[in-house]
């Protein structure tokens, strides 16, 4: 991978790490807030979809037509299984599962359906980065996958994890492959995702207006932040970054989050959490490399 597309990888990083402070802070306010903050991107990347369009157009076919629907479902799909995994089991197994599993399915698919070459060192650094998104997210303490209770979270963590490895390997599809513009396909597929939750949401319009008072400005700056650094990746991935190494480097957002915590937040950071940082950190040096 090319340290152009390493660079906005990392930017993407930057920005997912932020938004995810930034929404954890409206965490109770539930499916809701997703929607806003999907309807506050479609609003704020509007003016700069429609420049698109009008000077450089969009060739509108079948599979592409297809390939926006199906990115735009699989989304909405993790978000929705993400939430309730959260409901029925502990985030501490939920979360490293998902976030580790992803990366680890999308590399495979990136081998298997779009024919990428795997390279040892590439390999050695996408299993650097989901032994390190693991310690991170349990804080090193491994024994939680030993207790049966888990195993509830491990079920949803693995069903979020496939979930995001469609979705990444669609959109990989959709720019590599359609060479669709990642501004356009973010766009469409975002408006997808609201469209679709639009029925629910406007039957109980009093009771979600009232949840989200007083978070309006927070699902604005996700609304800017979430489509910024998900678009960085699909640049990263366009100009001809592997998906295979693309995918586990995106999970440095979960180094750069326990690192704010630590140095923003105060929150207490153990040795096992230490040690994920630097799994990481190793993990996207070689990914860089290879």
């Amino acid at each position: 991978m090319s340290y152009a597309s390493l660079l906005l990888v990392v930017l993407a990083a930057m920005a997912h790490a932020t938004w995810n402070l930034l929404a954890k802070r409206a965490a109770m306010v539930g499916p809701v807030f997703v929607f806003a903050y999907g309807m506050c991107s479609v609003l704020l990347y509007a003016p700069w979809v429609l420049w698109i369009l009008m000077t450089e157009g969009m060739d509108w076919t079948w599979p592409v037509v297809l390939c926006i629907f199906a990115s735009g479902l699989l989304h909405l799909a993790y978000s929705l299984c993400l939430q309730r995994g959260y409901q029925v089991a502990d985030l501490s197994v939920v979360y490293p599962i998902a976030r580790g599993t992803g990366p680890l399915l999308s590399t495979m698919g990136a081998f298997i359906l779009l024919h990428e070459p795997a390279t040892t060192t590439g390999i050695i650094g996408m299993l650097c980065v989901v032994g390190g998104v693991l310690l991170i997210a349990t804080q090193g303490r491994l024994s939680l996958f030993r207790q049966p209770h888990a195993w509830v979270g491990v079920r949803w963590g693995v069903l979020i994890g496939l979930f995001i490895a469609a979705y990444t390997v669609v959109d990989a599809y959709g720019v590599k492959v359609l060479l669709l513009m990642p501004v356009l396909f973010d766009w469409f597929t975002c408006a997808t995702r609201s469209v679709i939750m639009a029925p629910h949401i406007l039957s109980r319009r009093a009771q979600n207006w009232e949840a989200m008072r007083g978070y309006w400005g927070l699902a604005w700056l996700v609304g800017l932040l979430s489509p910024l650094g998900y678009i960085l990746v699909l640049y990263a991935l366009r100009n001809g970054a592997p998906l295979s190494l693309v995918a586990p480097a995106r999970e440095m957002s979960m180094m750069l989050g326990t690192l704010a915590g630590m140095f923003l937040l105060r929150e207490k950071v153990g040795v096992g959490r230490l040690l994920g940082c630097l799994a990481i950190l190793a993990g996207v040096i070689l990914l860089g490399s290879s």
